[in-house]
């Protein structure tokens, strides 16, 4: 499955973005699938992923202020992100993992400052 991210920008702390990942085809029935991130010189991690059982796994920094949701059958997966701190600078990849298969979106850039 190709992947495609969105709804990255430039926005204050306090702020809210919404990023959007399309997908080529259906993501209903996935391994796992979910949002990552990366700021400059340090690892990607995750954000928030939904698992097969469809539970939802947040990072501890980002609880209470960021939700993943979408609409799997047609492909979509959102990260609804607010009150938005300069900590979550970053660029953003969606991922989709089947049992066959691992894919990335091409990443989105969310730059959080005053």
């Amino acid at each position: 499955v190709q992947l495609q991210a969105s709804g990255g920008g430039l926005v204050q702390p306090g702020e809210s973005l919404r990023l959007s990942c399309q997908a080529s085809g259906s993501i209903f029935r996935t391994k796992s699938k979910g949002w990552y991130r990366q700021a400059p010189g340090k690892q990607r991690e995750s954000v928030a992923v939904i698992t097969s059982g469809g539970i939802r796994n947040y990072a501890d920094s980002v609880k209470g202020r960021f939700t993943i949701s979408g609409d799997y059958a047609k492909g979509t997966l959102y990260l609804q992100m607010d009150s938005l701190k300069p900590e979550d600078t970053a660029t953003y990849y969606c991922n989709v993992e089947t049992y066959l298969s691992s894919s990335w979106g091409q990443g989105t850039q969310v730059t959080v400052s005053s």
